[in-house]
């Protein structure tokens, strides 16, 4: 592959578009779920699950859970996709938080991290 087809993917990669919002971490088996909030869902359950799989996710309850009942009992789920458009910055997280806060209520769930 030549640089310039290198750098158009990259340029490519950089510019696209990436889905923002809020998910959920399930456990069936106890019918625990996590939620959290991310700028980028479409890889954030690859940073939760490879926490997970090291034993060093920063939730020790859900670190607890994984361990006892291994990956095939998890699902990943997005519950909410957000745009930012029309906001500042500050004021996208702040929706984030009270989104994620939200979520948290209507499916009694656990925050996954804080």
């Amino acid at each position: 592959m030549d640089k310039s087809r290198k750098r158009e993917i990259a340029r490519a990669y950089a510019e696209r578009k990436r889905v923002q919002g809020v998910f959920a971490v399930r456990c069936p088996p106890t019918g625990e779920v996590w939620v959290s909030s991310s700028r980028n869902l479409d890889t954030q359950k690859n940073g939760v699950w490879f926490g997970l799989r090291t034993g060093g996710h920063p939730n020790k309850a859900l670190q607890t859970a994984w361990d006892a009942h291994g990956e095939e009992a998890f699902t990943y789920e997005i519950v909410e996709e957000l745009s930012d458009e029309n906001l500042t910055p500050m004021g996208f997280r702040d929706l984030l938080k009270a989104r994620e806060r939200d979520w948290c209520e209507v499916l009694g769930a656990f925050f996954l991290v804080g």
